[in-house]
């Protein structure tokens, strides 16, 4: 082999290895934003085939129906919680800040956070339900899913009771 073409392939082996350390790199750096999206029943009894359970403080968006006489509202401040249910779970939501005007018990929502010891999602952002064609697909599906039977048909699940 000519020295000419050698250089060349030595820089074409230095520009791939340094395309794909970019790559790693830039999806390593991504994987902390990375915001999945569950329903109650995913968190608690896992997601999939695997059946994998999202980790406490893992990022997460949340979507389900607001259950009615669940939301409690902190009179000194502007702190919420509530419980988002699906048809085979509930889960604490706790929210600081003003909720949208479109949020109400028995709708649906899309709470956005970071799971917490206990199976409670500790929000940074709440979005209400506003039409169906503006919903992504899995928060619709997930919405067709909720509306099989009422709020009151559901039984919380007892607290240190394994599944």
């Amino acid at each position: 082999m000519n020295p000419r073409r050698k250089s060349r392939l030595y820089l074409a082996i230095v520009v791939l290895i340094g395309v794909a350390l970019t790559a790693a790199l830039a999806l390593y750096a991504l994987r902390s934003n990375i915001d999945l999206f569950y329903t109650p029943s995913e968190i608690l009894q896992g997601k999939g085939e695997n059946h994998l359970k999202p980790e406490v403080g893992q990022r997460l968006r949340i979507g389900g129906m607001v259950m009615p006489g669940s939301v409690k509202r902190d009179q000194q401040t502007l702190q919420v919680s509530f419980k988002i249910y699906d048809a085979r779970g509930a889960i604490d939501v706790t929210y600081v800040g003003i909720l949208p005007d479109l949020f109400r018990e028995g709708q649906g929502v899309v709470a956005q956070g970071v799971l917490a010891a206990g199976n409670v999602v500790q929000a940074k952002e709440v979005l209400a339900k506003h039409d169906e064609k503006y919903t992504p697909p899995e928060v619709a599906d997930a919405m067709k899913e909720n509306h099989q039977g009422p709020a009151s048909a559901y039984a919380a699940p007892q607290e240190g009771r394994k599944s």
